[in-house]
């Protein structure tokens, strides 16, 4: 059965992104840090068509994180650009003509838009009917594989407290970022994690977690 999975970087005061996103700046300020443990790894150039890279424990991690996927979901912070607001048509993300997911993207939003075809396989649908509109959505397009979770934080709260997330796994870096963007807050209270594994590694420890529904 297809699941609704999630691994994100959070610093350890709860951050996902640092305070004073912009268009320049769209993690914040000491937000890029939260990255800083994956970016050197093979398993994350390869999928950005960059050779070479680090091996080390984050490796069968990430490698992890990326299989089994057939489609996505992200909120419209995560998408940009910063401040939301109607389309500007010519805003196709920020990863560039050839984003690095290769399948169907599904973006909540307020506001309406059509689909957005990019290289390598990747389609933007936007989705103005909810978060549980964008699940049944993105699940019918994966085809039997998982859905991922990209973020924001805002988002990955919403679904984790209408009890729609199973698999959570949080890259906990070793920084204090002092404000942001927030997965948790009083929305989730109640929710049941049962923990799966913890792993330390260089720069980041990764602790993975299934959602239980007695707690939603």
């Amino acid at each position: 059965m297809s699941k609704l999975r999630c691994d994100i970087s959070i610093s350890l005061d709860g951050y996902v992104a640092g305070p004073e996103q912009s268009e320049q700046d769209p993690l914040g300020v000491g937000g890029e840090e939260l990255h800083d443990w994956v970016v050197p790894l093979a398993a994350f150039r390869e999928g950005h068509d960059k050779e070479g890279g680090e091996v080390n424990a984050s490796t069968p991690v990430m490698e992890e994180a990326q299989a089994n996927i057939g489609a996505s979901i992200m909120g419209r912070n995560m998408f940009g650009p910063i401040g939301g607001g109607a389309w500007n048509d010519t805003w196709t993300g920020w990863w560039g003509d050839n984003p690095p997911y290769h399948h169907d993207v599904y973006v909540v939003t307020h506001h309406p838009r059509k689909p957005v075809e990019m290289a390598g396989g990747t389609t933007y649908h936007f989705v103005t009917e909810g978060i549980e509109a964008a699940l049944g959505q993105a699940k019918r397009s994966a085809g039997g594989k998982d859905v991922k979770l990209w973020g924001g934080g805002q988002i990955i709260g919403e679904y984790l407290a209408a009890g729609l997330l199973d698999e959570l796994e949080l890259h906990v870096v070793p920084r204090l970022l002092g404000g942001g963007s927030r997965i948790f807050d009083a929305n989730v209270q109640g929710i049941e994690l049962e923990q799966v594994r913890a792993v330390e590694a260089p720069g980041v420890t990764h602790l993975k977690y299934r959602v239980t529904r007695s707690g939603s």
